[in-house]
């Protein structure tokens, strides 16, 4: 199975089905896969071959969609980067995967001339923005406009499709290597679970250039699906285009279903149409999911549990284990069971399995783990050993087979000689009414070695201090779980998938340490 089979099967079946929208562009089946198949006769006509690196530096649009399409119409290797880099680190992927050619958007052309300078291997730069294109650069539309369409050369299976660089939450990004199979099987997994029935209308609101909507993208493209694009999450606008779209399907990581249901536009608005909601990510608190489920009673919510390098998905929490019938089980804080593709086993140090309950480190086999590290062959075979993908993260699996993960390896806090997974101090936290959002590390004390710090977002107008969150902790968890100190902040630092940086929020308190600070 190749990534561009969906399209092909939706312009055999609804050729007049609306396949893209975005900023008032409105794109059937047909249009789409003529635009996909002419790009790709223009790339190629400036030199772009199979196996070739390309580099995506865009915000979401259709031209994103359209050119994840033409490249792995010619079996290049897209690299899509995360816009919210620096040239620095957008420089790093270039050069680490050598990619030959740079697609930019309007926002980014300012960057043209210091990557054109720190990246030799390029060899080409296209402008897919709305203005007109900077000086040595090529037209995106220019491309489409010359070129007649040319036939798909039909790769799939082990072929490598796309290089997806880590968020960078526990050191450098390390570029995923990922073929049309490993994704297809994810796909296909989640299909099995319910997303993106016929008929979808999902909406492209978490950055494109991560793996996760990737993985909406190949869902919707199986499914033949509309895409609607927003360039960039805005609340306002995410409500806008339910209602005048008719938006079914909607993916967002924690974050942004927090501000969605806090915006001032989702007061009265009427967003019916939604049927679905995925998210995953990062850790999703109770309190936040009552409130998603209370502003959306007409949709499904469904929590995948994943990485980049399991092609964004291991196992689903599934709609039925979201209902409140359901909230005795216990299982709304579980990531799911694993999907059909996929085997899970929870294991100790030495890679034994152990028992049903106990924490161990979560790993994973199956079709749709990567091909490796770019570049990178001790982390390659640090993380694969014996076919199993070894997550970093702590959990431990139920009598049923439900995986709960307790803490990132490295985010365990050890308290007194005590083990603190910050995930259940957050999500006691997280139901306290002043909370909006909310971090949990561990920083240095002298007598119990690290105590609880929790980073605390707070709503409008609210207030709290480190007495009261403690006292309303000590009602939910054990007393040396719960936080010591307190840090209000304006916001978390996040990484491009939404994951908060606890890297960043230890560092002021591990400096002076003589510790290195993962």
């Amino acid at each position: 199975m190749q990534f561009t089979q969906g399209l092909h099967r939706a312009v055999q079946q609804r050729p007049n089905a609306v396949a893209t929208v975005c900023n008032g562009r409105v794109r059937t089946m047909a249009q789409l896969r003529d635009r996909v198949g002419r790009l790709a006769a223009g790339l190629h006509s400036r030199g772009v071959r199979r196996g070739d690196r390309v580099c995506m530096l865009s915000l979401n649009s259709d031209r994103y969609l359209e050119t994840y399409l033409a490249l792995a119409w010619l079996g290049a290797v897209v690299n899509p980067a995360n816009f919210r880099w620096n040239v620095g680190e957008i420089l790093y992927s270039i050069q680490d995967s050598e990619c030959v050619a740079l697609i930019v958007d309007d926002p980014f052309v300012t960057m043209i001339g210091a990557i054109r300078d720190g990246a030799p291997s390029l060899r080409l730069i296209v402008h897919a923005g709305d203005m007109s294109a900077p000086a040595g650069t090529e037209s995106f539309e220019g491309l489409i406009d010359s070129h007649t369409a040319v036939d798909d050369l039909e790769l799939g299976g082990d072929e490598l499709l796309g290089i997806f660089y880590t968020g960078g939450t526990t050191g450098a990004p390390k570029g995923v290597m990922l073929s049309h199979a490993n994704v297809h099987s994810s796909a296909m997994a989640l299909l099995a679970e319910g997303a993106v029935p016929e008929g979808s209308v999902a909406l492209h609101a978490a950055p494109m250039f991560h793996l996760a909507d990737f993985m909406l993208t190949c869902c919707l493209l199986l499914r033949g699906g509309e895409h609607v694009m927003l360039p960039s999450f805005q609340p306002a606008s995410v409500v806008d285009l339910i209602r005048t779209r008719g938006i079914s399907d909607l993916l967002m990581v924690p974050a942004m279903l927090q501000m969605l249901v806090d915006a001032p536009a989702m007061v009265g608005a009427d967003v019916a149409s939604v049927r679905r909601i995925i998210y995953g990510a990062s850790p999703a608190s109770e309190a936040l999911l009552d409130r998603v489920m209370s502003a959306f009673a007409g949709a499904d919510l469904l929590q995948v549990y994943g990485m980049t390098e399991a092609s964004a998905v291991m196992s689903v929490l599934p709609p039925a284990m979201h209902v409140p019938a359901a909230r005795p089980l216990g299982r709304l804080r579980s990531g799911g069971r694993a999907c059909l593709h996929v085997q899970i086993r929870i294991v100790d140090g030495e890679d034994r399995e152990v028992p049903q309950g106990e924490v161990g480190e979560i790993t994973a086999r199956g079709p749709n783990i990567m091909q490796g590290y770019l570049n990178k062959s001790d982390a390659t075979t640090s993380a694969l050993k014996n076919g199993w993908m070894h997550t970093g993260d702590m959990g431990y699996m139920d009598a049923d087979g439900y995986v709960f993960i307790v803490d990132r390896i490295k985010d365990m806090i050890i308290s007194g000689g005590e083990n603190v997974y910050s995930a259940e101090v957050e999500n006691a936290i997280a139901k306290h009414p002043a909370v909006a959002a909310c971090a949990v590390v561990g920083i240095p004390c002298k007598d119990m070695g690290e105590k609880i710090h929790a980073a605390v977002v707070l709503k409008p107008g609210a207030t709290l201090d480190s007495d009261a969150l403690y006292q309303h902790c000590k009602q939910l968890i054990a007393g040396y779980k719960c936080p010591r100190s307190l840090e209000v902040r304006e916001s978390l630092p996040v990484s491009g998938a939404g994951k908060v940086l606890k890297t960043e929020l230890r560092k002021p308190y591990w400096a002076s340490m003589g510790r290195a600070v993962n």
